[in-house]
């Protein structure tokens, strides 16, 4: 029995740790669990707003309050002994991913997160693997909107061919509204030189040229300029699941244009649920032809949110992966049911091949 299994058997209901509760996305994942009826603990390094927003949520019979800074590797682990799955949701993940991380692969604990930042994701997968394998645990990085929609989505769209050229990702968002911490994240991404790609089969690390191309989005968006490539995991979590000689990722350009973009960090959460976005892929085969899928709906921040809710509550049931580690979220779950599940409950609009 692995240590999270033990733990959720000696309880009625599981036990699910918010990193970053008392950001935007925790906020939001935190709400979302509630609805649920589920069990949260919120987590983070500011104990303050912690506990005012336990008062705030106003439900003391499902939330408690556990104060683990980033460099108190013991409140960490504490942490992760403690609770069932833990949902990191405070980035910059390039320097908040790391110690919660390793605390969860450490204690066999599963894990999902929000990142965003190839660099992190690379990080879980070499550093952490023979970790968690040892442990039991299952660590899923980048299980939100980016990153996590484009893999599933390329992993459904690629089921059965056997001989894969190109998988590219577009992403099509108007309406974004930054949090602080996505501004600084979006920052240290722009201020990269050595990018992750995945080109000619292999992996590589280095500088890239940023270039403008058009991404054939479907109707209503239709064919839109993008910059490319953006820097979104899906470079090292795909190839790892569809046998592809060349992985790409792209964001609509006028997604950066809009003026309020990286001034919006007081805005409302009413003003952030405005954002509309399309995520679509294309799998293209070594012999010709191709497949494509697509999802459509408002609010990145919620979808993210219910994705990996939905993923964290199938670890804490037992519905996870056969094996263990760190694993890509198609390798982790199968992606076109995880896909009709998250469209039938309303969080997008679906379209997969056949």
């Amino acid at each position: 029995m692995t240590a999270q299994a033990a733990r959720t058997t000696a309880r009625k209901a599981p036990l699910f740790a918010v990193y970053g509760a008392n950001g935007h996305t925790g906020r939001v994942v935190t709400a979302e669990l509630l609805a649920r009826h589920q069990h949260v603990i919120l987590a983070g390094r500011d104990e303050r707003a912690l506990h005012s927003l336990a008062t705030e949520l106003g439900t003391p019979d499902l939330v408690r309050v556990r104060h683990a800074p980033l460099d108190d590797r013991p409140a960490l682990r504490a942490l992760a002994e403690t609770a069932d799955v833990i949902i990191h949701c405070a980035g910059p993940f390039t320097t908040t991913g790391e110690p919660v991380a390793t605390a969860a692969a450490e204690t066999g604990t599963p894990y999902v997160d929000h990142a965003i930042e190839p660099h992190h994701v690379k990080y879980l997968f070499d550093s952490l693997q023979a970790t968690a394998q040892r442990t039991g645990a299952v660590l899923v990085p980048q299980m939100s909107f980016y990153g996590g929609l484009g893999d599933l989505l390329a992993a459904a769209a690629a089921e059965g061919l056997p001989d894969v050229d190109k998988v590219t990702v577009g992403y099509a968002v108007t309406g974004w509204r930054m949090t602080q911490g996505a501004v600084n994240t979006a920052n240290l991404l722009i201020g990269e030189i050595d990018r992750i790609g995945f080109v000619d089969g292999a992996q590589r690390v280095g500088p890239v040229e940023i270039r403008n191309a058009v991404f054939p989005f479907p109707p209503p968006v239709g064919p839109r300029t993008t910059i490319v490539p953006f820097p979104s995991g899906e470079v090292v979590t795909v190839p790892r699941h569809v046998p592809a000689r060349a992985v790409e990722v792209q964001l609509t350009a006028s997604t950066f244009e809009e003026e309020q973009i990286f001034t919006s960090v007081d805005v409302s959460p009413q003003e952030r649920a405005k954002t509309e976005f399309t995520v679509a892929v294309q799998v293209t085969g070594a012999a010709g032809g191709g497949r494509n899928a697509h999802v459509r709906g408002r609010d990145i921040w919620r979808a993210g949110a219910v994705v990996s809710v939905e993923a964290a509550l199938r670890l804490a049931g037992g519905e996870g992966p056969a094996k263990t580690g760190v694993l890509a979220p198609a390798e982790a779950f199968a992606a076109p049911e995880l896909l009709r599940t998250l469209a039938e409950s309303g969080t997008f609009s679906l379209t997969l091949p056949g």
